[in-house]
């Protein structure tokens, strides 16, 4: 099975370099990936850190993360494709979990369970933030901190809703769930191993901006509304 890994990434040198480094440990348990690094308009050294690792390095100016994502998975070539944020590190293992799970015919795709790292301070993140990921299972909100699907699958789902300005990762795995069922198949979940991602956002935003900026009601009332996700576009918290 040929897979595609996709690493959209703005303003990533603090932590690209890292995420690079578990990726292509992880991806050699398999025999090797194509692994895409999606710039999406950096004014750091985050091209130069791709192309160090040898990977193919792709531009996409339009400043919207689901049309970062469709540039990688429209190029790629597997026939699996790995959406990757480029903050999160991958543990061993985890591709041969991917590999496994869509050998499954029925299976057209899912997404990986995620562990936050502990915040080096405002202990409160953390705690938080596995509230979140609580309500997440209720809701069925599978995050893209790694969301994976068949390329076939991709192409007939239209990708990622450019329309909206967070939460695509959300509402593209609803998406990819219906359609499994009415193919009648599945998506797989993969709680071990999880991915780590970081806490850096939550870690420079106040409380209450957090409750607010994560809760539901928020989120889906406001997705298309990019004026209101400014830490995410016009002064990304980097």
């Amino acid at each position: 099975m040929n897979i595609s890994v996709v690493i959209p990434a703005y303003n990533e040198e603090k932590l690209l370099g890292r995420t690079l480094e578990s990726v292509m440990s992880a991806i050699g348990e398999i025999g090797g990936a194509e692994v895409i690094v999606v710039d999406n308009r950096s004014t750091d050294a985050t091209r130069e850190i791709a192309a160090g690792f040898g990977l193919k390095v792709m531009s996409e100016p339009e400043r919207n993360i689901g049309q970062v994502r469709n540039t990688g998975g429209i190029a790629a070539q597997g026939e699996v494709i790995v959406f990757l944020d480029a903050d999160t590190v991958v543990r061993p293992g985890l591709f041969k979990e991917i590999a496994a799970a869509m050998s499954d015919e029925r299976c057209s795709g899912g997404s990986v369970a995620v562990e936050y790292e502990v915040p080096e301070r405002r202990g409160w993140v953390w705690y938080f933030l596995q509230l979140t990921v609580f309500i997440g299972k209720l809701l069925k909100m599978r995050q893209g901190a790694t969301q994976f699907c068949r390329k076939d699958v991709f192409v007939e789902l239209g990708g990622y809703d450019t329309s909206i300005y967070v939460a695509e990762d959300v509402e593209f795995h609803w998406r990819l769930d219906r359609l499994a069922r009415r193919r009648g198949g599945h998506t797989a979940f993969i709680e071990d191993p999880k991915v780590i991602t970081s806490t850096r956002r939550f870690e420079k935003m106040s409380l209450l901006k957090t409750i607010v900026i994560t809760h539901p009601v928020t989120i889906f009332s406001m997705w298309r509304k990019r004026s209101v996700w400014k830490d995410w576009y016009e002064n990304a918290v980097r």
